[in-house]
């Protein structure tokens, strides 16, 4: 799940296809429904993205009472209005009236604390929490933005790797070389620097097991002569989401592809493509959909369609993770140059779930 930022942006105004009440505003590579005649080219608003949860009076006051989603009605959703997709919402709160939003567009101010806010997290699932320790060692995982909220991440032309991106659950494991030991959590749990504790009920220790995947650590942190190395996979199946890929997680193997490795080396964290480091066959790893030149019409033509995992098209592809083909920086993100772009369809599939 991306960071949740709520900001001012300037506005790009588009006639809504199907409506002649409506109008679409973009912000990045976004477009929200709105009123025809409330924006124009080069307004500036607020946008409040998608997963974000408002407080009560501010979604009376946007006249959305009942008609967001969530159990209270008061999370932001993609939906499609009239044929066309929405995602988040532009408008421009009582709350801020005195606000320069053209100003507060170019500083890149976020107002999500000023509004009340915050990031819907869904609730964990017993089989993927349990009791948790301090981990100060273990190897953090990144929030990977979206490319239509920051579409300036890649250059055109430049090399790229798409990888399918698989609805599961994020696992994080770090082996420690000099202990000789792992350690084991979740994206939610691992952001906060905890652990899980062993328990073979675990579904994030399962498929550590299941796949010998701190025997596979083990075996790269010698290579590399690393003090730590991290690995990051997928776990999926019946019992994680609602997209399970052919696979059941309540059975003895658990679904899991591998999709990053960072590895602590001489003192600094790098980040590692698995496809390169790793022999063939040694962990399951998330398919491998594309690479060569950037261009925005192939991304988000690999994020739509039928998943690959399976072999057998069960259902829909969630979307694509974009990397640089060599790891860089990004200014834009202020950390690594990764992106994700997600399916339409998958936004607004039917009885979705979105555990951590």
């Amino acid at each position: 799940m991306s960071t949740l930022r709520v900001t001012a942006e300037v506005l790009t105004v588009h006639p809504h296809p199907n409506a002649d009440a409506l109008e679409l505003a973009q912000v990045g590579l976004y477009r929200a429904v709105v009123a025809k005649g409330a924006y124009r080219t080069g307004d500036a608003a607020v946008y409040i993205p998608e997963q974000a949860v408002l407080p009560v009076a501010l979604v009376d006051e946007l006249g959305l009472t009942g008609r967001l989603a969530g159990g209270k009605s008061d999370r932001v959703k993609a939906v499609r209005l009239r044929g066309e997709l929405s995602q988040g919402i532009v408008c421009r709160p009582g709350a801020l009236a005195d606000v320069d939003l053209a100003a507060a567009a170019a500083a890149g101010t976020d107002f999500a604390e000023t509004l009340g806010i915050v990031k819907w997290v869904p609730p964990i699932p017993p089989t993927m929490s349990g009791d948790v320790e301090v981990a100060p060692d273990l190897l953090p995982w990144v929030d990977i933005e979206n490319l239509q909220r920051y579409p300036g991440i890649f250059e055109p032309g430049e090399p790229v790797v798409l990888t399918e991106k698989l609805h599961g659950s994020a696992c994080l494991m770090t082996f420690l070389a000099e202990e000789g030991r792992v350690q084991v959590s979740s994206k939610g749990f691992g952001s906060k620097g905890l652990a899980l504790q062993e328990d073979p009920r675990n579904l994030y220790w399962r498929a550590v097991h299941g796949h010998g995947l701190a025997a596979v650590a083990e075996r790269l942190a010698k290579r590399l002569g690393a003090r730590r190395v991290g690995f990051f996979g997928e776990v999926y199946g019946s019992g994680v989401q609602d997209l399970a890929y052919g696979a059941d997680a309540r059975s003895e193997t658990v679904g899991y592809a591998l999709f990053d490795v960072s590895a602590e080396i001489d003192g600094r964290v790098e980040w590692l493509d698995p496809a390169e480091v790793l022999e063939p066959g040694e962990v399951p790893l998330v398919p491998r959909l594309y690479s060569g030149p950037y261009d925005l019409d192939t991304v988000l033509a690999h994020a739509s369609g039928r998943e690959t995992v399976s072999g057998r098209e069960t259902h829909l592809r969630e979307g694509v993770v974009i990397r640089p083909a060599t790891e860089r920086y990004s200014p834009v993100t202020g950390g690594r140059a990764i992106a994700k772009a997600v399916s339409p369809a998958y936004l607004t599939r039917k009885g979705g779930t979105e555990y951590e």
